[in-house]
């Protein structure tokens, strides 16, 4: 199986946004896609977009939280499993945890790339009218490098915050706000227009 150039965009992407690439044997992996109740079409509109990797209906799930004893539902969507999956596993999962790549900007080379991890791990800021993208639990060299991909790949200019307990984040200013918004907002989907600066 051979991934479009518009397919290994949302690939990125949601790699290092939400999903999981399951390891399934020596060389196969799996795209493990969960979201919650309130974005059940955003995961259906992921695994539409790899039609020969998605079979059947997501699952949903319901957990209780095991601080707040709060029961929360999710939708769970496990595609089959792939040596190309593999490939992508062992780039962003090297030593079994995800971590962001030294050539992360030949993964991260257009906006729908960029749109899809920002759908998946972006926020904005309707009072102060900035943003963030959250990068989770890596070091503070591979969020320089999540910023210089950024950098170079659309001329904005994130910077890195520690957000401490949320891990690293790159911020944007509303200058670069604006400009990262109106790159992305072609290919960020309806639902998710409250997260953009250009929303009426």
């Amino acid at each position: 199986m051979n991934f479009t150039a518009r397919q290994r965009a949302i690939l990125a992407g949601t790699i290092l946004g939400d999903a999981f690439v399951q390891k399934t044997g020596s060389k196969n992996a799996r795209l493990r896609l969960e979201h919650g109740e309130k974005q059940k079409e955003y995961l259906l509109w992921k695994g539409r977009e790899f039609p020969k990797l998605f079979n059947g209906s997501p699952e949903r799930i319901e957990r209780m939280h095991p601080t707040t004893k709060k029961t929360y539902t999710y939708w769970r969507w496990q595609s089959n499993a792939t040596p190309e999956l593999g490939s992508w596993r062992a780039q962003f999962y090297p030593e079994g945890k995800k971590r962001i790549p030294q050539d992360l900007a030949s993964y991260v080379a257009s906006p729908l790339a960029l749109a899809v991890w920002y759908m998946d791990d972006g926020y904005y800021s309707p009072i102060q009218k900035h943003s963030f993208l959250y990068l989770g639990r890596v070091s503070r060299s591979e969020a320089d490098i999540a910023a210089e991909a950024i950098h170079r790949n659309f001329d904005l200019e994130p910077r890195v915050y520690d957000k401490k307990d949320k891990g690293f984040a790159l911020f944007f200013s509303v200058a670069e706000t604006k400009k990262l918004h109106a790159l992305i907002v072609s290919d960020v989907l309806p639902t998710f227009k409250y997260k953009l600066s250009l929303t009426p």
